[in-house]
């Protein structure tokens, strides 16, 4: 029986034998590939350039829609759906266009977010539902929603400030503070109680700062026992907004908290705030 032995091929020989039949050497690629590098760069430069001029001379919405891509840098992305948003609605068609073009861009969607048209809102609306199984998707069109918080469905307000995740309770929060001037006090703590109890600091900070745009007495009684009870930073949050709501009410909190808190570091922020109040 003959044996036969495969031919043993040499990277090197290969190399030369391919640059031969006319493919281009690695180094030359490489110089091709650093120069459209040094171009695209070039390129981003002047955007930002025009970008920064914007302020003398507003841009055209059909231009931010031509020279927007994909490929660009995210910071350049976001500063040119920025300008696309609001532009109200001389920029929601140029959105949809690259919507249809490219797809549901996180930038794309942040820019419908921006643009103050009751389409724009609608098709939101309607992203939110297409997203439900997806946290990721679905999380970027809530924080889109945000300014359009009083129009959201409060089935919604109600599902991020109930979903386990930070990033959705932040987002509810978010839209919460866009609606609670039409809630009564009551409303808006029933809202707030499961937000109120979570075991993140940052959760319960952003739910304190909603509710010290009130100035009832059932919400300082609220952030006074989160003054007793809460972490220290929940309780710093909670004395400084005692202090901002600058009532009758809320001095009385802090007075009481004041004489009767057994920890000398909170008992001394209450006297901190009283003292401000009186002096304003």
């Amino acid at each position: 029986m003959e044996c036969f032995t495969a031919p043993i091929k040499h990277p090197q020989h290969d190399r030369v034998l391919s640059h031969k039949h006319g493919e281009k050497p690695e180094r030359e690629i490489a110089t091709e590939l650093c120069v459209q590098l040094t171009s695209m760069s070039l390129d981003e430069v002047v955007l930002w350039e025009q970008l920064a001029k914007s302020k003398r001379a507003p841009l055209e919405p059909a231009w931010l829609g031509e020279v927007y891509s994909p490929s660009l840098s995210f910071d350049l992305r976001r500063a040119l759906c920025e300008k696309l948003g609001m532009q109200a609605e001389r920029g929601w068609p140029v959105i949809q266009d690259l919507l249809a073009s490219h797809g549901v861009l996180p930038d794309l969607v942040m820019a419908a977010g921006l643009c103050p048209q009751s389409e724009a809102r609608d098709w939101l609306l309607a992203q939110l539902e297409q997203t439900s199984d997806n946290e990721d998707a679905n999380l970027i069109v809530v924080q889109a929603l945000a300014c359009w918080g009083a129009e959201v469905p409060e089935s919604v307000v109600v599902n991020c400030l109930h979903h386990p995740g930070q990033l959705h309770r932040l987002a509810g929060l978010q839209l919460l503070s866009f609606r609670s001037h039409c809630l009564e006090d009551g409303e808006l703590l029933q809202f707030c109680q499961e937000v109120l109890n979570d075991f993140r600091d940052p959760v319960v900070v952003a739910a304190i700062r909603v509710l010290q745009r009130r100035d009832g007495v059932l919400i300082s009684e609220k952030l006074a026992e989160l003054c007793r009870n809460g972490s220290l930073p929940v309780a710093e949050a909670a004395f400084r907004a005692l202090g901002c709501i600058a009532t009758p009410a809320s001095q009385r909190c802090l007075l009481k908290l004041s004489q009767d808190l057994n920890d000398d570091s909170r008992r001394k922020m209450a006297s901190t705030q009283l003292s401000q109040q009186f002096r304003q």
